[in-house]
């Protein structure tokens, strides 16, 4: 490829806020449930860029063929790789995509289509538009994009942030993360955090059934999480993580003395074959994750007798998506009044507000 702006790119990225700013000068966009991707155009090549500089281009065949259909021979957009269903977003079979063989990869796309969100030109032809101001990347992007190919979108826009509130409250059942913010003047700064996010926060209290080790092997990495449903089965609904150093050195002795015995009568002791089972439905505690690249995802059992206080965003399929955060732990609180119960799913809202004609399957080419 022979582009201005050459792969890899590491995609801008945002912090987090509380509440919808109402500064002037500010772009406000839906923030998307899926891969982000940098798409690389130069004739007939396509390239699917991750923000972890992992390609996705042989995972997502159906979407490579569609930009090649739906862009100007040379340049390079920035979006969201998602999958779209009656339901909303679906992080889940997104994930699915991730498959390490080609007959699968090809049977899943035809399947499970992918569609693709622009929000961002980072160059046209032979410019190099990430200094120019993100008002003028917009205008461009309104110009070069060919929205009328089925699955093939650019991301809605509006400098009203009441319309914004709406879209935060309104939009999240159909899957989306929240709000992004951008300041109309914004050149494209790769991997630096000048956009906002205005995302959703929730708190729930779960039982800690146990905990990886960080990949440093010193601390702890992430509390392992689950809730009771109406029959009293413990199901693992995700993990707590992002722990400083010293606090990942002082969850070690924390949680000590709950190791003991731990498989005795833990309620996932039948999950002997972590890996396995792990590869079959993607739920279980343990197993190595296709987008990790192989990691080692085993964990440390614990006596399910610890009940933390749990920030999270919002819950897709009985899960905490993006994982959540620690509060701090209830000695207040019995494990067994850790039930589904609390959590708040937000109904699926109609995504025929944003995408006003279905989504059609197209053959891979």
């Amino acid at each position: 490829m022979d582009l201005p702006v050459q792969p890899p790119v590491r995609p801008m990225l945002a912090k987090s806020t509380r509440s919808v700013p109402r500064d002037p000068g500010l772009s406000y966009e839906p923030k998307w449930d899926g891969f982000r991707c940098i798409v690389f155009r130069d004739g007939d090549e396509v390239e699917l860029g991750s923000r972890n500089d992992r390609p996705l281009t042989r995972y997502f065949p159906e979407v490579a063929a569609l930009l090649r259909d739906a862009l100007p021979p040379r340049c390079v957009i920035d979006g969201e790789i998602v999958v779209v269903t009656e339901r909303g977003l679906d992080f889940d079979t997104l994930q699915n995509r991730l498959h390490p063989a080609a007959s699968r990869v090809n049977k899943l796309a035809q399947e499970t289509p992918a569609s693709f969100v622009a929000f961002d030109l980072l160059a046209l032809g032979d410019r190099d538009l990430t200094g120019e101001p993100f008002t003028e990347r917009r205008r461009l992007l309104e110009t070069i994009l060919d929205t009328e190919l089925s699955r093939v979108h650019l991301t809605p826009l509006t400098h009203d942030p009441d319309v914004a509130e709406d879209w935060f409250t309104r939009f999240e059942g159909a899957g989306f993360d929240g709000v992004m913010v951008k300041a109309d003047e914004l050149a494209y700064l790769q991997d630096k955090r000048v956009m906002l996010k205005v995302k959703h926060e929730r708190t729930a209290d779960c039982v800690v059934a146990g905990f990886r080790w960080h990949k440093d092997g010193a601390g702890v990495g992430s509390l392992l999480l689950g809730l009771y449903d109406d029959a009293g089965t413990l199901h693992h609904v995700g993990v707590a993580s992002s722990f400083t150093a010293a606090r990942r050195k002082e969850l070690v002795d924390e949680l000590a003395p709950l190791r003991e015995n731990a498989l005795a009568r833990h309620p996932w002791r039948d999950w002997a074959d972590a890996v396995a089972r792990a590869k079959e439905d993607g739920k279980m505690p343990g197993g190595v994750s296709r987008w990790t690249g192989g990691k080692d995802l085993s964990w440390e059992p614990l006596r399910t007798e610890l009940v933390a206080e749990v920030r999270y965003e919002h819950v897709q399929s009985g899960r905490l998506r993006h994982g959540g955060r620690l509060v701090r732990f209830r000695s207040d609180r019995t494990p067994e009044s850790c039930t589904y119960g609390q959590l708040d799913e937000v109904a699926p809202a109609e995504l025929s507000a944003i995408f006003p004609r279905p989504e059609r399957i197209e053959q891979p080419r």
